[in-house]
């Protein structure tokens, strides 16, 4: 196979992208794709080699393994193996058995199916999973297994050279409409799985297969303006693409079709092929597979390991030494490995049991060695406190999905249902203590209550589409509602700030929260807008004013539970590795007036419709007993050091119970005499 410096240069940029995506420089919100450059071009050289090896009769799936091997596992167990002591030493008990998993994970080629099954890519804790990247190897590990077997099938079957060319090309293109198919589905039903999942990943490797049987074919045209095309194609893709972005699916067409083009026509004289063979390019794609090995545990242990968020500079630097230890690991490790004369296949054979074998049993040791023998009991206590807290939550009510199911559960006195509660993640945080409360006021109400931030509003939705059924959910529980002579009282509580603002809290000393942007925008006529952000804010508090009023209209009681002050840091996990790295010198109060800027325009939604003089509307401030305006802090503990926050805007049961007094307050004067 003819080397191509261009495809190395394409690759510093996918490599580039990705490192400054996962460091989380926003000029490359959409650095992600540079996985799905990486996935076309693997299909491209991977079906060259096949074709090559088919055509002169020289093809055996044993040594195509074993070059894989060569390839992928000496980088990739030797990053794996200095991960862990830094694991064991600054990695509290609950991440260290979700890093245990994943080293398991690794070792069986599956860490996609791990990551999809515990949460997402963009999820909150994902950048501080040090292994996460290691999915994008599983899809190609797993496309390695499955493909070079399907194209000798094809191949044997069809029978004679020209006809098993033709063959293969037209099983390549169905399977890649399929699997493309399958992705245009699952990013509507099944997001996080699209995501991972190889079967809706197949297409973009067969993408780069397909362009294999042209280029074998016909050669690599020089076209300069094909070739600029599909670069423009992967450049506005990187920078236009964010992680509300429906990926993959229609839109990863772009770069890939972008990667395709430069492969079919960035021949050696064009502008594009000149570019991309930059030696200081070039230089970076040859690393490029130690460099994405090493960034992401670099990035991981720096956020796990510090108080503060990472700066920016801190992260650049971190950057820049990933490509470093990628040179290293690239020339004393990778290089090696590749050359049979250096090690044999014997050896290649042995090294890739032993190390599969080594990780697993290394990965289920770290996993079932019991915390008590590492940690203390303290930072056993704080790291276990979110999941003992939502524990409390699962027993007072059975969640709700959100997504159309619109089941009854019932805090409180099932006998004498007179509330009804809803909103997103922000109101599930407030069933322990409702459930308890309300029982002993001998009331009862039903919880509509749903995660994936689906504001308790009419006629707005996701646009980052983790829940796309906001809009048919809340319309028919807010029908339900307003036509219920038994509903007498309605909370509604939701993360209303972060939403309308668009952005995650940056509480100014040094602490950003982490995690997707997550936004909602209108409906208007049945039609989901994407309303310009001059606009989108206004529209969606127009429509949490509407919603409120209707429910004031029809009667009811309504409680609305004003924003709950964003910390900046998970407050647990930073009492807890204070605590296990021996720091004294924290702060763990916030901001108050970083909170009344943050949350002016949605107070001021409130304010005005307090200012009405509707005594039916009830505005439940939390910030009234956790801030003070002397002091200008917010507090994380109250005075009896009990946790008021699970996480970083999330109460615990403790805090949440503040909210539930002041409405309590209201209920047992209003609902004193019960109604059977």
């Amino acid at each position: 196979m003819t080397y191509r410096a261009e495809i190395d240069g394409l690759r510093a940029v996918a490599v580039i992208a990705v490192i400054f995506f996962h460091a989380g420089f926003e000029f490359f919100r959409g650095g992600f794709v540079g996985v799905d450059v990486f996935f076309v071009i693997s299909g491209y050289l991977i079906t060259t080699l096949l074709i090559n090896d088919l055509q002169n009769h020289q093809f055996s799936l044993l040594h195509f393994y074993e070059r894989r091997a060569r390839r992928l596992l000496p980088a990739l167990f030797f990053v794996v193996a200095l991960c862990m002591p830094f694991a064991w030493a600054w990695v509290l008990p609950t991440p260290m058995e979700a890093f245990a998993r994943s080293v398991i994970a690794v070792s069986l080629f599956v860490s996609n199916v791990l990551f999809w099954w515990e949460g997402g890519y963009f999820a909150l804790a994902a950048d501080q999973s040090p292994l996460l990247h290691t999915w994008s190897l599983a899809v190609e590990e797993q496309f390695y297994i499955f493909f070079p077997v399907f194209i000798l099938l094809v191949w044997r079957f069809f029978g004679r050279w020209q006809w098993s060319k033709n063959g293969v090309f037209c099983a390549v293109v169905l399977a890649a409409a399929i699997s493309f198919a399958l992705s245009e589905w699952a990013w509507r039903n099944a997001p996080t799985a699209n995501f991972y999942w190889a079967p809706t990943r197949a297409w973009e490797l067969l993408a780069g297969a397909m362009a294999a049987f042209v280029v074998q074919k016909r050669g690599v045209q020089a076209n300069d303006v094909l070739a600029s095309l599909g670069l423009a194609a992967i450049v506005v893709a990187l920078f236009a693409y964010n992680e509300n972005t429906p990926f993959p699916g229609a839109y990863a067409l772009v770069p890939v079709a972008g990667v395709v083009l430069i492969i079919l026509f960035a021949g050696k004289n064009t502008l594009t092929a000149k570019l991309l063979s930059e030696k200081h390019l070039v230089g970076i794609g040859l690393v490029s597979y130690s460099a994405y090995l090493w960034h992401q545990p670099l990035f991981a242990f720096a956020r796990m390991r510090y108080l503060n968020t990472p700066s920016d500079s801190w992260m650049m630097l971190l950057s820049v030494s990933a490509l470093g230890l990628g040179w290293l690991s690239w020339k004393f490790v990778e290089q090696p490995f590749r050359h049979p004369t250096t090690i044999s296949s014997k050896q290649v054979g042995l090294f890739a049991v032993t190390g599969t074998l080594g990780f697993f049993i290394l990965g289920s040791t770290y996993m079932l060695l019991p915390s008590e023998r590492r940690y203390s009991d303290s930072v056993r206590i704080l790291d276990f406190f979110p999941a003992q807290d939502l524990m409390l939550r699962d027993g007072a009510c059975a969640i709700v999905d959100g997504l159309g199911q619109r089941e009854l559960c019932v805090l409180g006195d099932p006998l004498n249902v007179r509330g009804a509660l809803l909103g997103d993640s922000h109101a599930q945080m407030l069933w322990h203590p409702l459930n308890t409360t309300l029982g002993e006021l001998g009331v009862g109400m039903n919880s509509y209550t749903g995660g994936g931030g689906c504001l308790p509003i009419r006629n707005a939705y996701r646009r980052d589409h983790v829940n796309t059924h906001c809009h048919e959910y809340n319309s028919a529980v807010l029908d339900d509602i307003i036509q219920s002579d038994d509903i007498e009282f309605v909370v509604l509580s939701g993360r209303w700030t972060s939403h309308i603002e668009a952005s995650r809290f940056d509480n100014g000393e040094g602490d950003v929260e982490g995690g997707a942007v997550a936004y909602v925008d209108v409906v208007e006529n049945g039609r989901r807008l994407k309303s310009s952000e001059t606009i989108r804010a206004d529209k969606v508090l127009a429509q949490m004013g509407n919603t409120i009023s209707q429910l004031l209209d029809s009667g009811k009681t309504v409680f609305v539970v004003s924003p709950v002050p964003e910390v900046g840091f998970n407050v647990p996990q930073r009492l807890a590795k204070a605590e296990l790295y021996g720091i004294d010198d924290y702060a763990i109060t916030h901001s108050y007036q970083r909170f009344l800027s943050r949350n002016k325009r949605v107070r001021g939604l409130f304010d005005a419709l307090a200012a009405t003089g509707n005594k039916s509307l009830h505005l439940v401030d939390v910030s009234e007993k956790l801030c003070s305006d002397s002091s200008g802090r917010c507090a994380v503990m109250n005075n009896d050091s009990q946790l008021l926050y699970m996480d970083d805007n999330h109460l615990s049961s403790e805090g949440a119970a503040v909210i539930v007094e002041q409405i309590a307050a209201v209920l047992g004067t209003e609902l004193a005499v019960p109604r059977l």
